[in-house]
């Protein structure tokens, strides 16, 4: 059984319980996908399915990637991802299709993605430094002080933090809840934001280590009698 899914972000909303609750989710087209390549744990040492994202632009591929597709029986995709297969599950075969029917209500998933990028940012958007005083004369706002000391090490140690290239990274928000699965839209709405804009692509996975969910419960009646 294939545990993951390719997805696009496509925006975020609200969602509402029976008794009034509301919760922040996210949209996300998810699939359908097409399995272009199996591997096995005979010919390449793990067991995972190399997925396509079907898209409705075709694409175009040089003549190695055409061959790797029409092995596989599928037309070329653009978005290509890895994910496990389950121990024990069926394993599928090249040219399946797989779609957000894999996922259920109340389940958890971790969702990957590249960050929004925010370009050269200084140490107080960066890291989070308070920064000096504002006050008049000051002549220190924003700035990142003392690097390191001039006569031992006389040099900038690694790790340092400085100002830098914020955002782009990849992310991995684990151990979301799953609110509404719409399987006829291949839609999956989750709780909380995700990394990315809006149609960044996502790989969204059964979560590997899932919390158990707390189910709040009535404290017994006291009884009453003499203290």
């Amino acid at each position: 059984m294939v545990t993951g899914l390719i997805g696009k972000k496509v925006g975020m909303t609200q969602l509402f319980d029976a008794d009034g609750t509301v919760h922040p989710a996210t949209v996300l087209k998810a699939g359908p996908c097409v399995v272009a390549q199996v591997k096995t744990a005979q010919g390449d040492g793990y067991e995972a399915v190399q997925l396509g994202l079907v898209e409705a632009k075709p694409t175009k591929e040089n003549k190695a990637m055409q061959g790797h597709f029409k092995k596989a029986g599928v037309p070329p995709t653009r978005v290509r991802r890895e994910v496990k297969v389950k121990e024990g599950g069926e394993v599928p075969k090249p040219g399946d299709q797989v779609n957000v029917s894999i996922f259920a209500d109340g389940e958890r998933v971790d969702v990957i993605g590249t960050s929004r990028g925010k370009g050269f940012q200084g140490v107080v958007k960066r890291h989070h430094f308070a920064g000096g005083r504002a006050t008049h004369g000051s002549m220190f706002h924003r700035a990142p002080g003392s690097i390191g000391a001039s006569s031992y090490p006389s040099r900038v140690v690694k790790g340092m933090r400085m100002g830098g290239h914020m955002g782009a990274d990849r992310v991995t928000v684990r151990n979301v809840k799953v609110l509404r699965v719409d399987a006829e839209n291949n839609l999956l709405m989750i709780e909380g934001s995700v990394p990315g804009g809006p149609n960044s692509v996502l790989l969204i996975r059964k979560a590997v280590a899932a919390k158990k969910l707390k189910v709040a419960q009535a404290e017994p009646a006291k009884k009453k009698g003499k203290k």
